[in-house]
């Protein structure tokens, strides 16, 4: 059996070795240690127009989405989080192409802050970390805990007043045609080999999905006209997306707001591309189900 050792905390912001520049060199090297994903490090110390200077900035290589830190030794106060959302404010601002989100690390998130926080989460992408320095032994580790997390946005027939106002198949015939209807039932057909329970479900702005009564729009269409819009919901990766440019199928802009692949169906698209379809409907079922 191993040997038990207790650890013990190190409060780093009275500690005259372990300070914030410690922590962002720790980070830097492996942003992985956040918990947040296989993050890459792009820059510290990043400086803000007439704001001062962003601790550290964090991108995913996939999805091309950055992460805007801001670090904190001792507990999170007023400052801290004003600093924080102005950063991320900024940068949005400069780098509109990219997804970004806010994140707060600190040594102590309190309650107070806990509560500021639910205000605007939702409003604004923010996740918030807590960070303890252990000594164990000989040894010095950190320890990141995430206590606020991002608030996932929902589909419209997610929200109360679009279930409010279902619709049938009969509308949709009528707002589009029946053939591009038709190709609902063919996605569909594709997706109950990933679960047989999974059911259309007709809403005013598009068909998506439901699961033993339940919505679960990992995959939803929106069928037009001439064509019919398949919308997937999984986070944007080049991989992902060389696989769709690769099978000829014409493409949206990728909805960085809403996770969505928007793909552009004709008639016999969907017989024609039944593995990319099902292989895509499966990630976004995993995305969303884990």
């Amino acid at each position: 059996m191993p040997t038990y050792t207790k650890a013990e905390r190190i409060i780093m912001r009275t500690h005259p070795e372990f300070n914030e520049k410690w922590v962002q060199g720790l980070i830097s090297n492996d942003p992985s240690i956040l918990g947040l994903g296989d993050l890459v490090f792009r820059h510290s110390e990043r400086v803000q127009p007439r704001a001062g200077r962003l601790d550290l900035l964090l991108q995913d290589p996939d999805t091309k989405r950055r992460y805007e830190v801001e670090l904190q030794l001792g507990a999170t106060d007023e400052a801290h989080i004003i600093r924080t959302i102005e950063y991320w404010d900024i940068e949005r601002k400069r780098y509109p192409q990219y997804d970004h989100c806010a994140v707060i690390i600190a040594e102590d998130i309190t309650s107070r802050f806990l509560n500021v926080v639910s205000l605007f989460n939702g409003a604004i992408p923010l996740i918030a970390i807590q960070m303890q320095a252990l000594k164990v032994g000989d040894h010095v580790t950190l320890a990141f805990s995430t206590v606020v997390d991002e608030l996932s946005r929902g589909l419209v027939d997610e929200d109360e007043d679009a279930e409010a106002a279902p619709t049938d198949r009969a509308y949709w015939e009528v707002k589009a045609s029946k053939m591009t209807v038709a190709v609902a039932d063919q996605i569909l057909a594709l997706v109950k080999t990933i679960n047989p329970t999974l059911e259309l479900k007709y809403n005013k702005f598009y068909i998506g999905i439901s699961e033993d009564g339940r919505v679960n729009n990992f995959i939803s269409v929106k069928p037009r006209k001439n064509f019919t819009l398949l919308q997937v919901n999984i986070p944007h990766s080049e991989a992902i997306q060389n696989m769709i440019d690769a099978s000829g199928l014409e493409t949206q802009e990728y909805d960085a707001r809403w996770s969505l692949f928007r793909i552009r169906l004709a008639k016999d698209d969907t017989k024609k591309h039944s593995e990319l379809i099902t292989e895509l409907a499966k990630k976004a079922y995993t995305y969303r189900n884990g």
